[in-house]
């Protein structure tokens, strides 16, 4: 229920040991990660910041329900949870932010330190319109990047046809068949110290 919901709040699919991320790609980056179940260099760019999102919904409004270039293909990426809250602990919030850092100086020597970025964005509905409450995304670049694609990644599989059913029968408004399809993302636990990194208050 929506009085649940805090205005930041991570929510996702997760089991003890993994957390489901989603990520909308190339045909050519899409195929080369599901034949060798990570991503390889090349087609991906280990180079540049990669983005993983826990919230499908945000995802579908990222990606235009996989209909935008370069975005066809989604990903659902099991990763391990140890992965993602070093991603956690190790991140600067993309802006500063007065309720987080002590000053505009410290948010600034720790966004020279570190390799994670953290933003939160307007969750999203089923019709993709904007929630008053956030989603995170966790950027990771450089050791960041090597670590996801080395030692996180579980599994990772090709929703890409889930994604247009839903989008179909959302479009059909068929509402609550489209809403059944959707994944189960529930609140994710999280120690007092990582909510205090990521702007959790």
């Amino acid at each position: 229920m929506l009085q649940d919901i805090l205005y930041r709040q991570i929510r996702a699919v997760y089991t003890n040991q993994t957390i489901r991320i989603y990520q909308a790609y190339s045909d050519l980056i899409a195929d080369t990660a599901l034949q060798a179940g990570t991503f390889v260099s090349p087609p991906f760019k280990m180079d540049r910041m990669t983005w993983i999102k826990p919230s499908f919904l945000w995802v579908m409004y990222r990606s235009g329900w996989g209909r935008k270039a370069g975005q066809e293909r989604i990903l659902a990426v099991d990763i391990s949870r140890c992965g993602f809250e070093w991603a956690l602990q190790n991140s600067c919030l993309s802006h500063y932010d007065s309720r987080v850092y002590a000053s505009q100086a410290v948010w600034l020597q720790r966004i020279g330190n570190t390799l994670v970025r953290i933003q939160w964005d307007p969750e999203r509905d089923l019709e993709l319109n904007r929630l008053e409450y956030r989603s995170i995304q966790v950027g990771l670049s450089g050791e960041a990047v090597k670590l996801y694609t080395k030692n996180w990644i579980h599994a990772i599989t090709d929703i890409s046809e889930q994604c247009r059913k839903i989008h179909e029968l959302q479009k059909a408004e068929k509402k609550f068949e489209a809403m059944a399809l959707l994944p189960l993302e529930q609140p994710y636990p999280l120690p007092d110290e990582l909510k205090t990194v990521i702007g959790i208050q």
